[in-house]
């Protein structure tokens, strides 16, 4: 276990980079103050500042962008109540949740569980409940997050006027939906929704994800 000098004290660290990155977004971006914890999270992570991913959860309480619809993780902050430490524990076995999304969406690196691919970042869709590839790694995942390519990636999971929906959406809620986005009669446009917990929504997926492969 390197402890948290030799995690914090390194060559060509990530941060002016990734601000640089967040800078040049075509999205709103609000970058949290770090928590008073960052320094277990980075221990506890085991990675250095010199890497997006050190650096974030050090350096932020975690990122919010384009009005807060995808959450990115950090060391945890009253805006994104959650660490990437705290998020991860309990839930993830094989795969690293970092980021989610205001429709339920779950991103998370492959540690083995979710292909060969190891480092791959994945998407656990709301709409197929399928863990998806998307063929990056996690600085590639950020530099895309930040780009109009965000937009493409969402068109059929955002609604007219969804912009203004998240004004009602704090940083540990989603929006879930019924009927289901991955059930034939679900819709983001037809569908009621209403603000749960992400801890929820996480659960939910779960357990509907097991219940599917039992009938298969």
């Amino acid at each position: 276990m390197r402890k948290i000098d030799e995690l914090v004290t390194v060559d060509e660290p990530a941060m002016p980079l990734v601000r640089q990155w967040l800078a040049e977004s075509c999205h709103p971006i609000e970058v949290l103050q770090p928590s008073k914890s960052r320094g277990d999270v980075l221990v506890s992570l085991q990675i250095t500042t010199r890497s997006p991913m050190g650096a974030i959860a050090y350096e932020t309480g975690g990122i919010l962008i384009d009005h807060g619809w995808l959450r990115l993780l950090g060391s945890g902050n009253p805006k994104l109540p959650r660490s990437i430490v705290e998020w991860n524990a309990g839930r993830s076995s094989g795969y690293l949740l970092f980021a989610d999304d205001a429709v339920g969406g779950f991103f998370a690196i492959n540690g083995g569980a979710l292909g060969s691919d190891q480092g791959v970042v994945y998407y656990w869709a709301p709409d197929t409940l399928n863990w998806e590839s998307l063929g990056l790694g996690y600085s590639d995942f950020l530099c895309w997050a930040l780009s109009e390519r965000l937009n493409a990636f969402y068109e059929s999971l955002r609604w007219p006027g969804w912009e203004e929906s998240m004004q009602l959406l704090a940083g540990d809620q989603c929006f879930t939906f019924y009927p289901f986005l991955w059930s034939k009669q679900g819709s983001v446009e037809s569908s009621s929704r209403k603000a749960i917990s992400v801890a929820e929504q996480f659960l939910f997926n779960t357990d509907c994800l097991k219940e599917a492969r039992l009938q298969t």
